[in-house]
């Protein structure tokens, strides 16, 4: 696919800026609703954020075969991802032994990896994360050899293991919703992230772009089924919503989610149809998905503080 012309790839991977830029904004409006969020949540918005990208760069390739997997910039992503996991793991330890990270003793931190569940669980992920990004950096030297789906199978695992284990493994059929929602959310970011950063002409958002948005609308209906179910659980009744920190973060985050419902529907009406009959630029189709994908991370942001939110 090359018709038309064609975006720069550095103007591309510059979006990420920008989302890690909302991501983290989405954080501080948490700590405004909250009054106070544990420094884990950026670590862990930052890891969420990754393995999303890790996602859609390995699944692009199954909307359309004649897409190849960036291998290269799978590798340095996972390895991000890596990274953020494991200061997730060091924020998590020192909390649990009561100091600052700074003063989490090395002794303290192997006992809480060996002994206790949410080490072993971070040893899983770690396990995971670095086996994708040491496949990835082998895979960009044979990529004909290589295969995306162990990628996706790895990556699933990771985005996985935390939510099946965490507060709504305690409900009936709560960590399978969690694990769905977290997936079917990293899925919806990811591949969108993926077109961003990686199509480059017009031709080729013409074929991708409609075939994403089939995919992206049962996508959120699952995030948005999945996800008021998870918050409503923890949540004691409806007026906690407002009389809760929790509550009101879950409430800017459904806004955020109907903010987006509605914009996905206006781009059906509009952005898809004209990209699919080749009248929109690849520039302005790569501004449209960077405009989503920005009100996505700062969803992201908050959903990562719920995820460390009591």
């Amino acid at each position: 696919m090359t018709t038309g012309r064609r975006v720069p790839a550095r103007a591309q991977w510059r979006v990420l800026a920008p989302v890690v830029v909302a991501a983290l904004a989405g954080v501080v409006l948490a700590w405004m609703l909250r009054q106070g969020v544990a420094a884990v949540a950026v670590a862990r918005v930052l890891a969420d954020g990754a393995g999303a990208v890790v996602i859609g760069l390995a699944a692009l390739p199954r909307i359309d075969d004649r897409l190849t997997v960036s291998w290269r910039p799978l590798a340095a992503v996972a390895g991000v991802w890596f990274a953020a996991e494991f200061t997730v793991l060091v924020c998590e330890a020192a909390e649990i032994v009561g100091v600052s990270v700074t003063r989490l003793d090395a002794g303290d931190f192997l006992t809480f990896l060996g002994r206790l569940s949410g080490g072993q669980i971070g040893i899983a992920i770690l396990f995971c994360t670095g086996a994708i990004a040491c496949y990835a950096a082998m895979a960009f030297r044979r990529p004909d050899t290589a295969s995306a789906d162990l990628v996706l199978v790895f990556a699933a695992v990771a985005l996985s293991l935390r939510p099946i284990t965490g507060h709504m493994s305690q409900q009936m059929f709560g960590s399978i919703l969690a694990a769905i929602h977290a997936l079917a959310t990293a899925c919806w970011c990811g591949l969108l992230l993926a077109m961003a950063a990686t199509l480059r002409t017009r031709g080729e958002w013409a074929v991708i772009l409609p075939r994403f948005s089939t995919l992206a609308a049962p996508l959120v209906g699952i995030v948005a089924l999945t996800g008021v179910i998870n918050g409503l659980v923890r949540l004691d009744s409806i007026t906690g919503l407002f009389t809760t920190g929790y509550g009101r973060i879950l409430l800017a985050k459904l806004t955020i989610l109907c903010a987006l419902v509605a914009l996905g529907w206006w781009w059906r009406r509009t952005w898809v149809r004209k990209a699919a009959d080749h009248r929109v630029t690849a520039e302005t189709s790569l501004r449209n998905a960077t405009i989503e994908i920005l009100a996505i991370a700062v969803a992201f942001g908050l959903a990562a503080t719920l995820a460390v939110t009591a």
